[in-house]
């Protein structure tokens, strides 16, 4: 059974505005999405700390992750969602609205249609990328399908990211994402590891077959000081 109300203080966002009709084209929140606010609502602390600027989604789908974000932070922070999918940013706006919160959605590749704009300047950063191993030519299919396909290893649409995100974060940014084994994440780890960025898995949960973490990634402490 998935859990649905994160915390009586963070409640899961309210997504009964969208459809079965609706989720024909865009993710519907499952166990990953709910481990992510899991997350994020442990981190509440420490991210509110940051005094974020500028946050980023990647792969916002239903918008639940981003309005849950938006929520969880105390400061004036702005709230970005971003998705290939024009239906999901669609959603995720109407999820906003529907929880009082304030967000912003663009389609696009990845953030290939805001860089080099926010190059550096990305606060808090979150990705919940299409993992499921598949062949290779799935990756990228339009709808729904491009919120799961991962390609080989379930890797290809998270290397793609990850080999920016060192340059996308600002000097105290976090960088969550989602991975699970078959994505080899100690290979994940160590890629990020080089280019100067420090790795915690910070929740962990079995969903049927799948084991699904949520690693953060931030600037090793010598590199911001």
């Amino acid at each position: 059974m998935m859990n649905q109300e994160v915390s009586q203080l963070f409640p899961t966002p309210d997504f009964s505005h969208l459809s079965e009709n609706d989720f024909q084209d865009v993710y519907e929140p499952a166990e990953d999405s709910f481990l992510l606010l899991d997350a994020l609502e442990q981190e509440a602390e420490s991210l509110n700390s940051l005094r974020p600027l500028i946050c980023v989604e990647v792969g916002c789908g239903s918008g639940i992750v981003i309005t849950f974000l938006k929520k969880l932070l105390s400061s004036q922070c702005v709230c970005l969602a971003v998705d290939s999918n024009h239906r999901a940013t669609s959603s995720t706006v109407k999820t906003a609205d529907q929880n009082k919160a304030q967000v912003e959605a663009v389609t696009s590749d990845l953030l290939t249609n805001l860089q080099p704009r926010i190059e550096g300047k990305i606060d808090v950063l979150v990705f919940n990328p299409p993992y499921v191993v598949t062949p290779p030519e799935e990756v990228r299919c339009p709808g729904l399908p491009s919120s799961w396909a991962g390609g080989v290893n379930g890797r290809q649409v998270t290397d793609r990211l990850i080999s920016d995100v060192h340059r996308l974060l600002s000097p105290s940014g976090v960088f969550y994402l989602i991975t699970i084994k078959e994505n080899k994440p100690d290979e994940i780890r160590q890629m990020l590891k080089d280019r100067g960025l420090e790795s915690t898995v910070i929740i962990e949960r079995k969903a049927g077959p799948e084991r699904l973490n949520v690693i953060k990634f931030q600037r090793k402490i010598s590199a911001v000081t």
